[in-house]
């Protein structure tokens, strides 16, 4: 007879962290440009507005700095960083070369049912879009990205990407209230060409999509000057 294990149970392993909790409300609300670029931010002030300690707030800022999102400055203020026109060009170009190979994957492994779950976010943006609903849509653009990776068996491609895309995610948003139709219609275009198997047509229309931001980021730098840093346009 073995002798009884010492190891026990773990419970709610879904629950996130205190930590995990703040850095989601934080993330979303510098993505949403709640907490806009050049925000002063103080570990004891959110700490107090969330009603948690400092350390998961620390923890939090850390994250959140990695991601470029937070200037952690020592002695100094800590703020939500600028958006870098530099920063958004590079993501587009990450994303443009990881996301052309992932829909040539996916048209080639993608299965009935992953098509339905594609289809059903792609459903739910038809709905964000007809309501003006620019968050909501966001949130399922990313979705509807970060599910063609998972389900090409390329869930490690939206780790690189999502480390890589701060700076874009706020110019994408800031887009979303001139083109959010466009952006749907790409993703219909994508999802079509998966699900006939055209590889060359499906990586083409994922490489126009994420290009747009090219021409959105001079519009949108243009209209919110305050929130972009001083640097060079490229």
């Amino acid at each position: 007879m073995s002798a009884p294990s010492p190891l026990r149970a773990l419970e709610q392993l879904n629950r996130p962290s205190v930590a995990d909790t703040v850095f989601d409300t934080l993330h979303s609300q510098i993505l949403l440009l709640e907490l806009p670029p050049g925000t002063r931010m103080s570990e004891v002030e959110v700490a107090k507005a969330l009603g948690v300690s400092r350390q998961p707030v620390r923890d939090a800022f850390y994250r959140l700095s990695k991601l470029g999102f937070l200037s952690i400055r020592p002695q100094r203020a800590t703020l939500v960083s600028q958006i870098s026109s530099t920063g958004v060009l590079q993501a587009r170009f990450i994303r443009n070369a990881i996301e052309a190979e992932t829909v040539r994957t996916a048209c080639r492994v993608l299965t009935p049912e992953d098509f339905d779950a594609l289809d059903e976010v792609i459903d739910q943006q038809r709905k964000a879009v007809e309501a003006a609903d620019a968050a909501s849509f966001h949130g399922l653009d990313d979705q509807f990205h970060k599910e063609i990776c998972e389900r090409a068996g390329l869930g490690f491609a939206w780790d690189i990407i999502r480390e890589n895309k701060a700076h874009m995610d706020r110019v994408r948003f800031l887009s979303l209230s001139f083109a959010s139709q466009s952006a749907f219609n790409d993703h219909v275009e994508v999802m079509e060409a998966m699900r006939v198997r055209d590889e060359e047509r499906a990586m083409h229309h994922m490489r126009v999509h994420l290009s747009r931001i090219k021409e959105q980021i001079v519009r949108i730098r243009e209209d919110h000057r305050r929130y972009f840093d001083s640097e060079t346009e490229s």
